[in-house]
């Protein structure tokens, strides 16, 4: 039986129709039963669930049996605050948090009936890589190359979230690793065994072990069942199957359930996210109440116009039009620049201008769909002195993979360079510290370190030998061929030889760093000269501060738009809005275009006043040199919600 919000009216100390608009007063005051808040950009999401959380402790329901879930540590507790700071009166009792922090805290009551001991310890991330290195030592087959932890534990990830086998998983997620299922799935059990041994449980444990426990303990089940009478759940479209799933057996009792999301910012599959949870809520709850959050608080009409416009082209959606309450401003440009360093140029130029205007680069953002895409832009950002923070991830000539590759172009312009060795020697399977040292000595003593490498192969372990003659053999081409001078291609020439396989075997999101390098080898070709490039990355590997140096002082923020997702800038510029960038390439092989319009307009809905689309119009980009087309999202806007600067009027 539903709990209503109309069995009394005591004293409120909120005006909520003061304090409220329309349409979250609705959601607010609604009696109960199920209840889908479909909340659009700045639309005042958090309010609502907050001042309805506030609603239903007022109307006497106990915080006890109040249970609200989140994706973020940092949400539930902003929450939370706001909750504390609505009501005068004592909320210790709430239940809110994360579906992992509340799967633990159930698993820790009444886990032992599926044999957890209620000290158990969870794995980090980092734990459960180290666990899986173990296990990679213990069954490691000679002659068959398996992937490394950081790999293992992705696969093993996807594999529990979306309750699929490694049969099911591999060959559509990774089919690189297709012929050695059998050794995965090995290695998967031996990993669990280790688990159950050591006590531990790992993140992924937290929702599939809380739903086994609920689907095979019917009084567990019914316990929780009865305890929540009231379930609010954050961010919906985000969840996956099992999350869902679990927010079903939980509110099978008293179907107060209150899913608040938004169809069109679902843009997380690739973690597991299932859209059609929200999408299908309705087929699930026949009788739930769907309530629209229409009213925009953050964006122009103009940005918002271009963004609706843009999101109705999805046909799998719940159509709503959101409304600014801002009063109009000028339209959002369309920038179309003549290749990637003018459209960096540009950029860099309009934020300089801005700043000199008195704008602060706080408010400024440049948002793009891959990593990638960011590199030209920071360089441009190093060398006219703008102050930025990379949120996608280290800054480029930070990462791992750009400085291996780097590693190798400086070995051959300086074959004393021991750190660039050791980094390199450290890649060869079977090499470890020792055998790098004594390497690194004979390097060191030899007057043609490059030429005499192959007679070092006595110094290494007869296991590491077949990798050291093949590293030897991709040195002496490189050294020896016609291509020395040509930096960009000797990048393309490790990266297709050794380093591409390198990278699946070590890194889950290997294709985002062959598409890095492929960037670099594309920016190496403007350089005749091979040491001045070399030179000039490291240069730039070690101009400006490092992210989180900053204090007080202003910087832009670089961001993937996957990242920003949740934040906002007064001045935001989205770039490399060109087909196979955005959308990406895998997306229209993989047939997510939808995803990817809805990743275009969550970029757009950043924006709070101005609102830059940039893209350029020649490619030198590997897989499609010369003309550029625009992306789809920009073709399907009608001319009039933009205004066109073209890139013969940027210089």
């Amino acid at each position: 039986m539903n709990s209503s919000l109309n069995q009394g009216h005591p004293h409120s100390t909120r005006d909520y129709e003061k304090e409220l608009n329309q349409d979250q007063l609705s959601v607010v005051n609604h009696p109960g039963g199920p209840m889908l808040v479909l909340a659009g950009a700045g639309t005042g999401k958090t309010r609502a669930v907050t001042y309805r959380v506030a609603r239903l402790l007022e109307m006497n329901v106990n915080p006890e049996n109040i249970l609200l879930l989140t994706f973020t540590n940092k949400a539930a507790k902003e929450m939370m605050q706001r909750v504390n700071g609505l009501i005068e009166r004592d909320v210790h009792g709430l239940w809110g948090g994360t579906f992992h922090h509340i799967g633990n805290i159930i698993l820790r009551r009444d886990g032992s009936l599926l044999g957890f001991r209620k000290d158990f310890l969870i794995l980090d991330r980092e734990d459960t890589r180290n666990l899986f290195s173990q296990c990679l030592t213990e069954t490691k087959k000679r002659n068959t190359v398996l992937p490394r932890s950081s790999v293992l534990s992705k696969i093993y990830s996807l594999m529990k979230n979306r309750e699929d086998s490694a049969e099911e998983i591999i060959p559509s997620a990774f089919p690189r690793f297709e012929s050695i299922i059998d050794e995965i799935r090995i290695l998967f059990e031996e990993y669990e065994k280790k688990k159950s041994a050591l006590n531990l449980v790992d993140f992924d444990d937290l929702l599939t072990e809380w739903k086994r426990l609920l689907v095979e303990h019917d009084h567990v089940r019914g316990k929780y069942a009865a305890k929540f009478q009231h379930i609010l759940v954050d961010e919906y479209q985000d969840t996956n199957k099992i999350q869902a799933e679990i927010v079903d057996l939980l509110s099978g009792q008293h179907r107060n359930l209150m899913v608040v999301g938004d169809d069109a910012q679902s843009i997380y599959s690739f973690r597991g996210a299932d859209f059609d949870n929200i999408l299908r809520f309705p087929e699930r709850y026949p009788d739930a109440a769907v309530f629209s959050l229409k009213t925009n608080y953050r964006s122009t009409p103009e940005i918002l116009y271009l963004a609706n416009e843009s999101i109705t082209n999805n046909i799998k959606q719940f159509q709503k039009d959101l409304t600014s309450v801002k009063n109009a401003s000028g339209l959002p440009y369309l920038v179309a620049a003549r290749d990637i360093y003018h459209q960096a140029d540009f950029i860099a130029q309009n934020i300089l201008s801005k700043n000199r205007e008195g704008i602060l680069l706080n408010d400024i953002a440049i948002l793009y769909r891959s990593h990638f895409q960011s590199m030209e832009m920071q360089m441009e950002l190093q060398r006219s002195g703008i102050p930025f923070e990379v949120r996608s991830g280290l800054k480029f000539f930070e990462h791992a993979h750009i400085k291996d590759v780097l590693a190798f172009l400086r070995v051959l312009l300086n074959p004393l360079d021991e750190l660039s060795w050791k980094r390199l020697f450290r890649m060869l399977p079977g090499i470890g510290t020792v055998t790098a040292r004594r390497l690194c000595d004979a390097i060191a003593a030899s007057k043609d370190p490059v030429r005499s490498l192959s007679g070092m192969a006595v110094k290494v372990p007869k296991k590491a030998r077949e990798g050291f003659h093949l590293f030897v053999s991709l040195l002496e081409a490189m050294s020896q061929g016609e291509d020395m001078q040509a930096p960009g291609d000797m990048i393309e020439y490790i990266l297709t030889q050794v380093y591409a396989d390198y990278l699946y075997t070590h890194y889950p999101d290997a294709e985002e760093r062959m598409q890095d390098i492929e960037q670099m080898a594309q920016f190496a070709r403007k350089y005749s000269s091979f040491d001045m490039f070399v030179n000039d990355m490291n240069l730039l590997g070690i101009a400006g501060e490092e992210p989180g140096e900053y204090g007080d002082r202003e910087h832009i923020v670089l961001s993937t738009i996957h990242q920003a997702k949740g934040l906002e800038w007064k001045h935001v510029f989205v770039i490399g809005l060109n087909e196979g960038w955005f959308p990406a390439l895998r997306a229209l092989h993989e047939d997510s275009v939808e995803e990817e319009r809805r990743l275009f307009y969550v970029a757009a809905t950043r924006a709070r006043e101005q609102l830059y689309l940039c893209f350029p119009v020649i490619s030198e980009d590997w897989y499609s040199p010369g003309s550029f087309k625009p992306s789809r999202f920009i073709q399907e806007l009608p001319r009039h919600l933009y205004e066109e600067i073209h890139f013969d009027s940027c210089d």
